[in-house]
């Protein structure tokens, strides 16, 4: 039987996989599923099973993938559609005049919503590929919040394959059990994850910490964060030592160099890629989900988040955030300064594409 705690947290990607199976397993109405990549390996192929089970047993099963993120198609899931699954791919890659432009904006979104009670929220994907990665989800036990999710999960899946979406919902923050659902969709107008990070950052009083796989702000977030660090706030960023991008680690590191300067600590993840995506400032408020601190999540990527102040959800963040440190180095600035003269050239030439990894 699974645990009913309100508030469950998984950075054990295979421990994350074990609970969201048996979740599944145990569902008795709904099972809704919406993820960036959807492996044809071991851990497919078992969400797979689980849920066609889940739909011989009656359960309402959705099923949305992005079609750029991930590798399998209609005929993985041939027995799930035929005995009744619901199965949408988002965005199927397409060729126009703006061919790159328009098949770059994905739905990086990670839902697993069970019952319209059990929410799972996060960095994870479902895919073999990452089980050792250190990832974050949070698993929320809570029918206001789920229900909210369904809403928009629902609006996802019925918009998957149309371009032309509503915007103004697509970007709407809600609201659901005290907390605040901060969704994103491609653009360069109106990005509320951008704006609500730029907000934590500039009214911080003490510390902020960024936990993320891909980290190159644009310059309003750079100069937020070495401005917080100059009045004060203890800023730390922490990435992986080696994502798994090796070309945007190396434009990544270029900035590290100016951080450094202004006081902002880097700390870098070594034993695997950190995948997870947490943001915290004051001990007061937490930011997490499927958004990365990065140009591309801002600008391209229909992404899905929450933020709040609960203290049992930041006391979870907290410790996660103090284990990932534990197997952290700290940015050697002295070793950056002597980096050879090819690899500085490579990041020059990698400046102008810095908006597309």
């Amino acid at each position: 039987m699974q645990s009913q705690e309100k508030y469950l947290l998984y950075d054990d990607t295979l421990k994350l996989y074990l609970a969201m199976l048996e979740d599944i397993k145990q569902a008795k109405r709904s099972v809704y599923l919406q993820t960036y990549i959807f492996g044809n390996d071991s851990i497919g192929q078992r969400f797979r099973q689980a849920l066609i089970e889940a739909v011989k047993r009656g359960v309402e099963v959705k099923v949305l993938i992005d079609s750029w993120g991930t590798a399998v198609g209609q005929s993985f899931f041939k027995e799930f559609v035929e005995l009744g699954g619901k199965l949408k791919f988002f965005e199927k890659i397409k060729f126009s005049f703006d061919v790159f432009s328009r098949n770059h904006r994905r739905n990086h979104r990670k839902l697993l919503l069970i019952d319209s009670n059990i929410t799972y929220i996060g960095s994870a994907n479902i895919t073999a590929y990452c089980l050792s990665w250190r990832e974050c989800c949070l698993r929320i036990v809570s029918d206001m919040l789920c229900i909210v999710f369904e809403k928009i999960f629902s609006y996802d899946y019925y918009l998957s394959s149309r371009f032309f979406q509503n915007k103004k919902y697509g970007t709407k923050i809600l609201k659901g059990d005290e907390m605040a659902i901060v969704q994103d969709v491609p653009g360069t107008r109106k990005q509320p994850v951008k704006y609500v990070f730029q907000k934590l950052i500039d009214s911080a009083e003490k510390e902020v910490v960024i936990e993320t796989p891909y980290f190159l702000p644009g310059s309003l977030l750079k100069r937020s964060l070495i401005n917080a660090s100059k009045r004060g706030v203890k800023v730390t960023i922490i990435v992986p030592k080696n994502s798994d991008v090796t070309l945007f680690d190396i434009l990544r590191n270029r900035y590290f160099g100016t951080y450094h300067k202004n006081g902002v600590e880097i700390l870098e993840y070594r034993p695997s890629n950190l995948h997870a995506k947490v943001f915290l400032s004051d001990n007061k408020y937490f930011f997490t989900g499927s958004s990365n601190f990065d140009y591309r999540s801002f600008l391209y990527m229909h992404e899905i988040n929450i933020v709040g102040k609960q203290t049992d959800i930041l006391r979870l963040l907290t410790e996660h955030i103090e284990n990932t440190k534990k197997d952290c180095d700290k940015f050697n600035y002295e070793k950056w300064k002597k980096r050879h003269s090819f690899q500085k050239l490579v990041e020059t030439l990698l400046v102008p594409f810095r908006h597309l990894f």
